[in-house]
């Protein structure tokens, strides 16, 4: 049975260590219709054995985009979902794999979805989660939990496929992840000057309030008015010598 491709969905792997599971995601995505792979900082994705696990897909090798870093490869997507087994309070609320079509949905039809998995060995960082929209999982046995990375994206990408977008959501202009960056560098300079982050660990409360942000569906017009108010509060507080600390 034919389905409708995932032309919308770009993937990500962030450092990945093995050319052998590349290929093997870019079959994936040949499965499934997706077309935008993008590496950050991978091994050899050119290597012989990445064509050889691609089969029929190895055109996505070839196309791929290769960058520095996660926050420049996320930066034109619209929304962007981190996969992870690890929860904790940096981390956010996890979603579960059935939750994620549904996110795609909200989506205007011209916007861009990212998946992003992390290095084989090790997962995606806090940090990088931090950069991310949301946070999805899959549940596993306790006893042997960790998919190969290759499985990891052959799931997220089926889960989308057996689930149609449905009828397009009313167009509005939604900004790209590296606009929402732009207002969350803002916002935490803002905080620190006035001292209300902790310096040890600013992601305590920088980490909900991306959350926050997130979750609010803000539009492009609503990201500028935020970040008109923010300039304004860094341009009031400018000769603010920081918290009063006893004293007269």
């Amino acid at each position: 049975m034919n389905i409708a491709p995932l032309d919308n969905i770009s993937v990500i792997l962030v450092r990945p260590r093995s050319p052998g599971n590349i290929g093997m995601v870019c079959r994936a995505m040949a499965n499934f219709g997706a077309r935008d792979l993008r590496l950050v900082n991978p091994c050899q994705h050119l290597h012989p054995e990445a064509r050889k696990f691609a089969v029929g897909a190895s055109s996505l090798l070839s196309s791929a985009r290769v960058y520095a870093d996660l926050a420049a490869a996320v930066a034109d997507l619209h929304l962007t979902v981190a996969t992870t087994r690890r929860s904790g309070r940096l981390r956010g609320e996890l979603v579960d794999i059935s939750q994620v079509p549904a996110l795609r949905k909200d989506l205007p039809p011209k916007a861009r979805m990212g998946l992003v998995f992390g290095p084989e060995d090790a997962g995606l960082t806090s940090e990088e989660m931090a950069l991310c929209s949301y946070a999805a999982t899959v549940r596993t046995s306790e006893e042997v939990g960790s998919l190969n990375l290759s499985q990891a994206v052959l799931l997220f990408l089926h889960e989308l496929a057996r689930q149609p977008r449905g009828p397009d959501v009313p167009s509005r202009e939604i900004p790209e992840q590296g606009e929402l960056e732009a207002l969350f560098d803002q916002i935490e300079t803002v905080l620190t000057r006035i001292a209300f982050l902790n310096p040890k660990c600013p992601e305590s409360a920088m980490s909900p309030l991306r959350s926050l942000h997130h979750r609010a569906g803000l539009d492009r017009r609503e990201v500028q008015l935020l970040r008109g108010m923010w300039s304004q509060i860094a341009w009031s507080i400018r000769d603010w010598r920081g918290r009063k600390r006893g004293g007269n």
